[in-house]
């Protein structure tokens, strides 16, 4: 098992959803690899916690990476959130991302979760992928 292709993925990610022209439409340039201290968009995307196990096998080494893409809103209701979540799904599920370290397998999507923060009346869909990375 290897840690080494993470960073490589989140970047990947990363530029994908930056670059991707529905996800842009709804939110602008607010996808975050670190949320900005100060004023926020009213919608933004942010790039969230990650679980790896390893998924060596005999043709080498990989790694099966969980991450999760958060659309956080203040608008009222859940839709602006939703739209923005089916446009990050879109970009991402099996998407033939290029890394700068291994190469992507697969990529899918595995659940998501909407709910209301406590405070402010923040609404927030987590939105949890699975990445196969293989390892040289």
């Amino acid at each position: 098992m290897s840690y080494s292709g993470s960073a490589a993925l989140q970047e990947a990610v990363y530029q994908r959803l930056v670059g991707d022209a529905a996800l842009g439409g709804l939110v602008g340039g607010a996808v975050y690899d670190v949320v900005p201290a100060g004023t926020l968009p009213v919608t933004y995307v942010s790039l969230g916690p990650e679980e790896v196990r390893d998924a060596s096998d005999k043709s080498g080494h990989g790694a099966e990476h969980r991450f999760t893409v958060s659309v956080v809103t203040a608008a009222a209701g859940f839709q602006a959130a939703k739209a923005a979540a089916a446009a990050i799904s879109d970009a991402l599920v099996d998407a033939d991302l290029s890394l700068d370290r291994g190469r992507l397998v697969s990529l899918g999507f595995l659940r998501a979760r909407a709910r209301r923060a406590r405070k402010n009346d923040v609404r927030r869909i987590d939105l949890t992928f699975s990445a196969r990375v293989e390892l040289d």
